[in-house]
């Protein structure tokens, strides 16, 4: 879910409302779900500080669409037709942006904040990143105002793709019928993609439309019979909303540090996925969900050889 922009406070008292009813059902157990006091305090506290900074740094976001548009073509005209597909390419962009943010580590240390809750509700929403200008209105609304989009259209598509999020952060919504799940993003998907599992994993980078996880070999179904693990490896373990904000870089930092001055490493360390490695010992998401691949395939070698084992005990009774 991208950034949090000011347009956002138009829909705090909804979003509010949503998330007193998510809680007060969950409480009572009428809905799947958990709530933790302390990590709801983070995520509202993160969403507030997100707001304030991006829109004392706005300026900056809308100095990158002014100079797109003094570069682009003429303008497209604002028709049902256009924001269509100012919408359709909203989601693609933003598919390329977030899987980006998942295997770089420079775009990493800014997005693992929205993924650091080892819950998952409607807060978890509203947990976002406190680096300003690094915020999909550059990433996605510069390209789109070059390709002729309006800024009008532009910013109505981010509100919507905005919205649209919210909803998919539940655990209260299980699988939806087979034809939505086939084109739209679901929180059965989204789940997933907040899942820590080993073969959930960097999968469902999608916003509104799964089509292109499904298109780019990104997809994966959620299993309803494995239990859900949420949040990030490894895990964060602090409710410190500057810690959940700047833990990313601070590591990131951290590993430029101990490199000493090595420029090289420094570039590699950046645009590699997390867990990445100069000395070769990765520890990235293939290699977690290899290492569980094997598990799974020693384990089931396992059930065959004790299941095997009373026929052979029977074979040498003859």
């Amino acid at each position: 879910m991208p950034d949090l922009p000011v347009l956002g406070i138009i829909a705090t008292p909804i979003v509010l409302a949503a998330i007193c009813f998510e809680w007060w059902a969950v409480r009572r157990g009428r809905i799947a779900g958990r709530y933790c006091a302390r990590d709801t305090a983070t995520s509202l506290t993160m969403c507030a500080g997100n707001i304030a900074i991006n829109s004392a740094m706005a300026f900056l976001s809308f100095w990158v669409l002014a100079t797109a548009v003094d570069v682009r073509p003429a303008p497209l005209e604002v028709t049902a037709l256009t924001i269509g597909t100012g919408l359709l390419v909203h989601d693609l962009l933003y598919y390329w942006k977030h899987r980006i943010g998942h295997r770089a580590r420079w775009f990493w240390a800014e997005h693992v904040t929205h993924h650091s809750s080892q819950h998952y509700n409607l807060t978890t929403a509203l947990r976002q990143p406190w680096t300003g200008p690094m915020t999909g209105l550059v990433l996605i609304g510069g390209p789109m105002v070059l390709m002729g989009f309006p800024v009008s259209i532009v910013l109505g598509t981010a509100a919507v793709h905005l919205a649209y999020q919210f909803w998919i952060h539940t655990e209260a919504i299980g699988r939806l019928p087979g034809w939505l799940e086939a084109v739209i993003v679901t929180p059965s998907h989204h789940r997933v993609h907040h899942a820590t599992n080993p073969q959930y994993l960097d999968s469902n980078y999608g916003g509104m439309l799964i089509i292109w996880d499904r298109l780019f070999g990104t997809f994966v179904r959620e299993d309803e019979e494995e239990t859900t693990r949420y949040g990030i490896v490894p895990p964060l373990k602090s409710h410190n909303p500057v810690i959940v904000a700047y833990h990313g870089f601070a590591g990131l930092f951290s590993d430029f540090r101990r490199d000493g001055i090595r420029p090289d490493r420094w570039v590699r360390r950046a645009i590699n996925p997390p867990g990445w490695s100069p000395q070769g010992d990765h520890h990235r998401s293939e290699e977690i969900r290899a290492d569980w691949l094997s598990r799974q395939s020693a384990g089931d070698a396992a059930d065959i050889v004790e299941d095997s084992a009373p026929d052979v005990l029977a074979i040498a009774a003859e």
